[in-house]
This record gives C-alpha cells, structure tokens and sequence, in this order.
C-alpha cells in the first residue's frame, strides 16, 4: 500500500512539474488566439456558433491557407482554461465556442476588451525582461526590463506609440468592466462635491464616476502634462498636469486606481503625504488596488494577485509590489491616515479606504 501511494505520488509530482515546465505555452496561446481574432471569429455579433479549427479558420483568412490542425492545438489547450468549449458528437469533428472567459476577449461596440490586456503583457519588449527575474532578487535596484532596455517601462512606453496606444486600450478595456462593478456596490462619493483622480490618464474613470454621481460639482484629472494634454474634453471634468510626488490638487475626496502598486514604500509614503495634505479633515483617499492574502494558498485568486505581483518586480518596479490589508494600513498609518476601510468589491482590485 506505502508503496502504491509513494509512486503515485511521484507520478502526481512529476505531472506537477511538468505542467509548471511548460505553462508559458498558455499565456502565449491565448495570445496567439487573440491574434488571429479567433474570439471575434467565433462569436460573430453574438452567434457563438461552435465551429470547427477549418471553419473558424476560414473567417480569419478568407483567402485561404493557414493550418487548423495548429490552430486546433492551440483552441484544446485553451479549451482545458475554460477559455472555450469543445463540442464533439460521438468521436466525431471537434467544434468550439466561447465559454464567458472567451467573451471578455470579444471586441465590444466601443472597441473594448481584455485582449489588447493579454497583448500589452506579452509585447516582445517586455517579454525580453523574463529570462532576468532572478536579477530581481541579485540586485533589486535595477528592474528586469531596465536591465534589458536601458530604462523604465513607462518612459519606454512614452517613445512607442504603438505600445503606449495599446497600454492605454489595455487599461481602458480593463478599467471599464472594474468601474462599473466598484459604482453598483460603493457609496463611498456621497457628499463629495469636488473629486480628483490622481493617475487619471484620458479620464475615462472619472467620467463614469461624474456620470454616476451628478452631485459631485468638479472633477480633476490629474495627472503628467503630457498626458493631460491629449485628454479629451469631457463635460463637468478639468485636466490638471502635475508630478504627485510634489502636490496634488486640493479636493474632498481623492481617488486613485493601479497607482501604489507600481511603487516602493517610501514612494508610497510619499504620494499618500501629499493626499493627505490635499485633502480636508474628514476627507477620503479612495485608491483602488490588488491586495494580497494574508496566507499563501492555491486559489485562484491567490495566485493570480501573486503572479500579477511578479509580473510588476519584473516590468516596473523590483520593490513596487502588491501588498496585504495590513501592509496598506501601515502605509496610511505612516502617511498620516487613521482609518482604513476595505471594500472586496472585485476578486483581483480591492477599493481602499483611508479616512483624514
């Protein structure tokens, strides 16, 4: 019996190991799929007809060639993700539809998805900074993507159109959906009647938060001039250019989302500062972040809050990092803030509280 179960359990280990081994062949599938439009093949304005590799094959190139048993390789591996669904009667032809993971990946009527957040994480630019995750640990005060690049992602980003346009579809794709969630379950705005977004990029989340919440009077974006300065015009909304490591805008509230991550703690510390100063007694700074779990574990959640946090060690910032309840608490403490709520209001952002 000791015997059975020991090989048994090299067997589990060794099947372990070799999913582990092998796991880039997923990220860089659903990459592949979005590529060639495999989603919007298939879902055709709503059809979600399940179709075979050649079928979809054919609405991805009209013209002819490509090969769908390649194609079909790629669809059962993500099939095995819950990105799709695999039909087959009776042994017969594979056919493949969309699961709800798969339409997030569909373009909506705004031009809006996560796809274009799976491409921006998967650009030849930043996946050159993997191979050097360990440097990370070696010398923390040089990022991966520094070391291969010369310099920071973002000022990187800033010389790349192209990369910058799809960062910024990426962010808005994913925003959109998070926003929406955050304005049907906080109440956190009420009484705010001047409200600033520090990192606000082309506003698009402070639209939806004016939209939803009229009685606010005046909205700030804030953030770098360059990026202000092509921000559109947006009704009820002034865009400000500053750097919030010297002053943000005065305010009654302040709101902020997927900016602490980015950034070591005495950066933190100081951006928090300068909130604090900006804001009345009373008054809130509203940050919007992933926030770790206490204990390790093999949820889902768990790890893609930790694999996200790798990904920021290695792209951004090696001490920039994810942070627990309590280490955000310590943070606001250290800021001058007393009070910290948190609302769980998403699996993967957590909307953070902290009160003047």
């Amino acid at each position: 019996m000791e015997d059975n179960e020991c090989r048994d359990g090299g067997k589990k280990v060794r099947l372990a190991i070799m999913e582990l081994a092998n796991m880039i062949s997923v990220p860089m599938s659903l990459t592949a799929a979005i590529r060639l439009h495999v989603p919007d093949a298939i879902w055709q304005g709503g059809a979600n007809t399940p179709l075979s590799a050649s079928q979809i094959l054919t609405r991805i190139l009209p013209s002819g060639g490509g090969d769908a048993e390649n194609l079909q390789r790629i669809l059962r591996l993500l099939t095995s993700y819950g990105v799709f669904s695999e039909h087959r009667e009776f042994g017969g032809e594979r056919k493949y539809s969309l699961t709800e993971i798969g339409k997030s990946l569909v373009t909506d009527a705004e031009g809006l998805s996560y796809a274009p957040y799976v491409l921006q994480h998967h650009q030849d630019a930043l996946m050159s900074a993997w191979p050097l995750v360990h440097e990370a640990v070696l010398d923390p005060t040089i990022e991966p993507f520094v070391k291969v690049h010369g310099e920071p992602a973002y000022s990187y980003y800033g010389k790349k159109p192209e990369m910058n346009g799809l960062m910024r579809k990426a962010m808005s794709g994913v925003s959109v959906p998070f926003m929406t969630s955050v304005l049907d379950s906080y109440d956190g705005f009420k009484g705010v009647k001047r409200l600033v977004d520090v990192g606000g990029s082309a506003g698009d989340c402070l639209r939806m938060i004016l939209q939803k919440h009229p009685f606010i009077c005046e909205g700030i974006n804030f953030d770098l001039p360059e990026v202000v300065a092509e921000a559109p015009s947006i009704p009820g909304m002034t865009h400000i250019g500053g750097d919030m490591f010297k002053s943000i805008p005065a305010a009654d509230a302040i709101f902020m989302k997927w900016v602490l991550t980015t950034w070591t703690d005495d950066e933190c510390k100081l951006i928090m500062e300068n909130c604090y100063k900006a804001l009345p007694a009373g008054g809130k700074l509203i940050a919007c972040e992933p926030v770790l779990p206490d204990d390790s574990n093999e949820s889902q959640r768990t790890r893609a809050l930790l694999e996200g946090d790798i990904f920021v060690m290695t792209i951004y910032r090696a001490k920039g990092k994810h942070r627990t309840e309590q280490e955000f608490k310590q943070l606001g403490l250290s800021a001058g803030f007393p009070h910290l709520r948190a609302f769980y209001v998403d699996y993967f952002h957590t909307l953070l509280e902290f009160q003047k």
